[in-house]
């Protein structure tokens, strides 16, 4: 829906044609070409599917909301985001309904916080605000009531607090996630705050390692040097990582972040065994001789999340991620089980060679995820593209245009997040690459651009929009994104007695997030709310929601039906549609309208291009309007930043419907024509008039009251006055 500002066309066709084209070749270190037959993308997704579809068969004995399982799940998402099937997904969503979307029974603790991570991306992915809806509560009552205090492990309440090592994967992660997806910066600051205080506590600056606890500071290995736990340090490194994804580039605290996971890393990698191995216990490996894949796997992860960032070095940690990986393959049996994981505990100690548990599975499939990414880009040489938001607002699901110029190949591409890893669903119109993405304020994102060919498969796209004709109803014609939907009148209905005619823009409310337009006309009813939504919404004769008409005069002068149509582009992340109407007189002045409607996923608005023919030169007063209802509603105008909001009156029991046009970049003017609200402005023949039309409803999930939809309204103007930057990082 938002529009942003492309790339020039030879930029981006270098980034394009750069890896088939001389001395555009990425480097590869010597140690990485040695092996880089084994280590292929089709392999590593390989082997991590086939540990998933292991733990997936021999379930976990331990409670779902367990921490246990909350690293599994985190593992899964990770694999979810790059595998062909959406089989992990599913059974991620799966866990996340039969938990009802709750965290751990322990209000504070972080081991309850952990499977926050899982549900938080999920959102990200699908918009379902019951699976965001528990984690916000829990943390809205945390920052309420802090409980703060002393950081020591056996006093009251310690665990209240971040006081032990493992804490910092569990709980900052999912703060991080719930700042990314809400936009609500309180929930990162607060992440970042209780970090450091826990590293402070427990951070050895002379080790560069961390004590599981304060119970630590004084023990002593067998050989004299300080306990310094594999896996404990593991869940820092990952924890670091993980929660470096969501720290915006420009944050204040991010270089203080950064500079800890380098000296880790240091550390972390002199520690490492000939075998690939980290040892439980990190300076007395000697005394627990064991394989140990857990500890590994964390390490593993955080390291090549490293080197993918280029925050390390390639040369120097590349070959020991290459030696951990290796290591932590063949500790997978046939079957796919993972072995040599040490069991729950809270320091070193002794296992048996074939102990597995979900959270070992967890971290093998983190480590897979960012090792699959480095097998990608050794092999693809893909191009950084930067997008930055150069607005003090946040902005979800925000549409990123790439244009790729009209000599750009066909062949299929795909989009990584920088960050994470995950591959976007994109979509292709014309010479223009759409993918979706959130920004903090002022926050500048990478991704990174490759051939499809380059990734063993890619998963089918979630299809949030939808447009089409309807011949079975009267010539409808209908659009909806996951959002909202809407539809207008055909020439059908102009021989179906006592039917309304007009050209208004009809609302139909949505409960869930996937298209209904297709059900709900299959099923031949609609106006009732069968747990989907409904339409209740009137149009008459009027404009509905968003409607246009020529307004000459203080007279409203609206089209019949539309007269033709044109489907240009359906999903899954855009549909685009034209519409025809033919010509009328206005006033005396004859004009036809040709209308190109988009509407794209995530959004509740759609963007209206009208154009305009006429008999007669000069600008034609366009005005776009909304039906008002009899009763206590809320008409807002903004006529100087052109956008005006109605918030209807209560329709017992389906509460309040919501209706907002915008017209961006015109000086625009308020007028009334019968029960139409509008804003007036000014259409020169044959150019475009862009406006925006959109809907919501209160018991949607999104917008509880006005004030909720008119802050959504206002976010939206913002972000059509200021697009996004998207520029060729090369």
């Amino acid at each position: 829906m938002i529009p942003t500002i492309p790339f020039k066309h030879a930029a981006l066709a270098l980034l394009l044609l750069g890896p088939l084209l001389p001395g555009c070749a990425t480097h590869t270190p010597p140690a990485a070409r040695a092996d880089a037959q084994a280590l292929t993308p089709a392999a590593v997704l390989a082997t991590m599917e086939r540990v998933a579809d292991w733990q997936l068969a021999h379930p976990s004995a331990h409670a779902t909301t367990h921490w246990t399982q909350g690293v599994g799940d985190a593992g899964f998402m990770a694999l979810a985001n790059l595998s062909g099937t959406r089989v992990y997904r599913d059974a991620m969503v799966a866990m996340g309904e039969r938990n009802g979307w709750q965290l751990g029974p322990r209000a504070y603790h972080a081991d309850d916080h952990v499977v926050g991570q899982t549900y938080a991306e999920l959102y990200l992915q699908l918009r379902d605000p019951a699976m965001l809806a528990p984690l916000r509560a829990r943390f809205d009552a945390i920052l309420a009531e802090p409980h703060d205090g002393t950081l020591e492990f056996t006093a009251p309440g310690n665990q209240d607090r971040w006081s032990w090592c493992d804490a910092l994967f569990m709980g900052p992660p999912a703060w991080a996630r719930l700042a990314a997806a809400t936009g609500d910066a309180r929930y990162l600051d607060h992440a970042i705050a209780a970090w450091w205080r826990t590293s402070d506590y427990l951070y050895d600056k002379d080790e560069h390692l961390y004590y599981r606890d304060s119970n630590y500071f004084a023990r002593r290995e067998a050989n004299g040097r300080k306990v310094f736990w594999a896996r404990g340090n593991g869940w820092v490194m990952a924890g670091l990582a993980r929660t470096l994804q969501y720290i915006p580039a420009d944050h204040p605290a991010r270089a203080r972040f950064e500079q800890q996971f380098r000296a880790m890393a240091a550390k972390v990698l002199a520690l490492q065994q000939n075998d690939g191995l980290w040892r439980a216990s990190l300076l007395d490996p000697g005394s627990y001789p064991a394989r140990e894949t857990s500890g590994t796997a964390l390490f593993a992860y955080a390291l090549a999340w490293g080197i993918n960032q280029g925050l390390l070095d390639r040369a120097a940690f590349e070959p020991g991620v290459r030696r951990a990986w290796s290591a932590l393959v063949a500790s997978v049996q046939p079957d796919g089980k993972l072995t040599h994981v040490q069991p729950i505990g809270q320091a070193p100690t002794g296992f048996a060679d074939d102990a597995t548990e979900v959270y070992g599975v967890g971290a093998f499939l983190l480590a897979g995820s960012e090792v699959f990414r480095m097998a990608v880009l050794e092999r693809a040489a893909p191009r950084p593209v930067g997008v930055t938001n150069p607005g003090d607002f946040y902005r979800a699901d925000e549409t990123v245009e790439l244009a790729l110029g009209p000599d750009a190949s066909q062949a299929p591409l795909a989009v990584m997040e920088a960050d994470t890893s995950r591959l976007l669903p994109t979509q292709r119109i014309g010479d223009t690459l759409l993918f979706q993405a959130n920004f903090a304020p002022r926050e500048q994102r990478r991704f990174l651009l490759l051939p499809a060919s380059a990734l063993p498969a890619l998963a089918p796209p979630d299809v949030k929009v939808h447009a089409r004709y309807v011949p079975e109803r009267y010539d409808d014609f209908a659009w909806e994104s996951d959002r909202i939907a809407h539809r207008t009148y055909g020439p059908a209905i102009l021989h179906v007695p006592n039917e309304h005619v007009g050209s208004g823009v009809d609302v139909w409310l949505k409960r869930v997030r996937r298209p209904v337009v297709d059900t709900w006309y299959k099923r031949g009813e609609y106006h009732s709310d069968h747990g989907e939504g409904l339409d209740n919404y009137s149009v008459g004769t009027g404009r509905g929601c968003g409607g246009t008409e020529v307004y000459r005069d203080g007279k409203a002068y609206p089209s019949s039906v539309y007269a033709g149509w044109k489907v240009i582009a359906d999903g899954p992340l855009r549909a685009v549609f034209e519409l025809r109407y033919d010509a009328w007189s206005a006033g005396g002045r004859r004009v036809a309208e040709t209308k190109r409607i988009s509407i794209d996923a995530g959004a509740n608005f759609s963007r209206v291009e009208s154009r305009y023919t006429s008999d007669q030169a000069g600008a034609l007063p366009v005005a776009v309007g909304i039906a008002q209802r009899k009763g206590d509603g809320r008409l807002v105008r903004d006529t100087s930043a052109s956008w005006m909001s109605y918030w209807e009156p209560e329709s017992a029991p389906n509460g309040h419907t919501a209706c907002a046009v915008i017209v961006p970049g015109q000086a625009t003017r308020a007028a009334v024509d019968g029960g139409d609200a509008l804003l007036v402005g000014a259409a020169p023949p044959g150019q475009p008039f862009v406006h925006y039309l959109g809907a919501g409803w209160s018991k949607g999930g999104d917008f509880p009251d006005a004030q909720a939809w008119e802050a959504h309204v206002r976010n939206v103007a913002q972000r059509l006055a200021v697009p996004l930057r998207v520029t060729d990082q090369e």
